[in-house]
């Protein structure tokens, strides 16, 4: 994800920058150097986490609780029809 796609997610979902840091979990900081794709005059990446993140805020997921599935006592062998 570049700063530019970023930044344009953030506007698609009409955050502002303290709104979209709340979202994912960062400083309004963190936001502004992705946005403008450095800090302190080097290049900055996004992380793939952060992209993760961005990706299931523009599927409208805004709290994520992880539910493990149930074990299946058969082997999927047997299930086969």
């Amino acid at each position: 994800m570049t700063s530019g796609e970023f930044k344009k997610l953030r506007k698609f979902l009409k955050l502002s920058q303290k709104e979209m840091a709340e979202a994912l979990g960062l400083k309004r900081r963190m936001i502004q150097y992705y946005e403008k794709g450095e800090r302190d005059g080097e290049p900055l990446d996004i992380p793939k986490a952060v992209e993760l993140a961005c990706y299931a805020l523009s599927a409208g997921v805004r709290e994520f609780r992880f539910v493990a599935p149930k074990r299946i006592s058969k082997k999927a062998s047997e299930l086969a029809v």
